[in-house]
């Protein structure tokens, strides 16, 4: 199937118009025209081979929302006219002792990446969703709930799921407390739906210019992380604290405001970080760990919890033309607190 996009042809080369072509469908493929993709840091990372594996040329976009136009024979879940989205994985080995627990994301043989990796019958690279059609394998779509403003929902495919899975693998409910550090695309996300689950929520910032829009967002209160009073005051005062920082950064002044047995976790940084004392950890069976996305059976448990409490991301609209500046925007953190390209804007490309 012919189709177009926006690619990367190489590390250094913007975005730009590019036609290629999708996989027939096979007997368990969900056909879909996408009508919106949510713009994440991943996907600065991978044109620009940040994390030296991107291979080119790159189709990026991993949080899609569209409308499914067409399906294979062995199709049961979804027919044509169906509101769908695809997150970050189109596929994995599906028998893994992981794979048969619904947490596809630790596929023992690694899961399929929606772009920038390669399909698992034939090899050939995946192209995400910063373009027109998208071919899907059935089990890897997920339903849009009714009521869920497709507009404004597609960063719930990233963004969300990623800092929902921590939320639930450490038990957060009515009364708990909850930190997060960094109030991006990621964290305001984090503080949305850690609110919605009724926890106490703390948005841990350098300074306290960021109170009013924590506040905004639902957040319970704002901690200035170089207030050394203030944190000492807040010793202990946190069961979980979920750190959506993407660059290197120091974790010590954040390890004491965790309660015993309390868990700080990663969601943000994939590399280095700076050197860390034990001392926090040892003293109160602290803990650090790393999240990555949920399965498919917990981001369609979110995307329904989202529906219900009507939780969406902070968005701006883009055209697709407007990738490249929006990158540059991206870097600079000046956006809040997601872009999302209207996909209806995507013209083919010059002959």
């Amino acid at each position: 199937m012919k189709t177009i996009g926006y690619a990367a042809q190489s590390t250094t080369t913007p975005l730009a118009p590019w036609a290629f072509d999708r996989r027939e469908l096979r007997g368990n493929d969900v056909q879909m025209q996408i009508q919106y993709c949510g713009v994440c840091h991943s996907d600065l990372h991978q044109a620009r081979n940040d994390w030296g594996w991107s291979s080119y040329p790159v189709v990026p976009g991993h949080e899609i929302v569209g409308v499914v136009t067409a399906v294979g024979p062995d199709v049961k879940k979804f027919k044509e006219g169906d509101r769908v989205a695809v997150g970050c994985m189109v596929d994995s080995c599906q028998h893994c002792d992981q794979c048969d627990k619904g947490e596809e994301q630790l596929c023992r043989h690694g899961n399929t990446q929606t772009y920038n990796g390669k399909d698992r019958i034939t090899g050939e690279p995946t192209y995400g969703g910063y373009s027109r059609d998208l071919v899907v394998r059935e089990e890897f779509v997920l339903r849009m709930p009714d009521g869920l403003d497709m507009a404004k929902a597609a960063p719930l495919l990233c963004a969300g799921i990623t800092t929902w899975s921590p939320l639930k693998t450490w038990g957060v409910k009515e009364g708990s407390r909850v930190g997060v550090i960094g109030l991006g695309g990621l964290g305001h996300m984090a503080v949305k739906l850690a609110v919605g689950l009724g926890a106490h929520v703390v948005v841990l910032s350098r300074t306290a210019d960021k109170e009013a829009d924590a506040k905004e967002l639902g957040a319970h209160e704002l901690l200035v992380s170089s207030d050394k009073a203030a944190m000492k005051a807040a010793a202990n005062s946190l069961d979980l604290i979920i750190d959506t920082v993407p660059v290197k950064h120091d974790l010590n002044p954040y390890m004491t405001l965790l309660d015993i047995d309390g868990t700080l976790v990663i969601v943000g940084q994939l590399g280095p970080m700076e050197e860390m004392s034990t001392l926090p950890l040892l003293m109160a069976r602290r803990r650090v760990s790393g999240s990555p996305i949920g399965g498919i059976r917990e981001t369609q448990e979110m995307l329904d919890f989202c529906a219900e409490k009507n939780i969406l991301p902070d968005v701006e609209m883009i055209r697709m033309d407007e990738i490249n500046h929006a990158f540059d925007r991206m870097e600079k953190s000046d956006v809040r607190y997601r872009f999302v390209i209207d996909m209806a804007t995507l013209e083919a490309p010059a002959a």
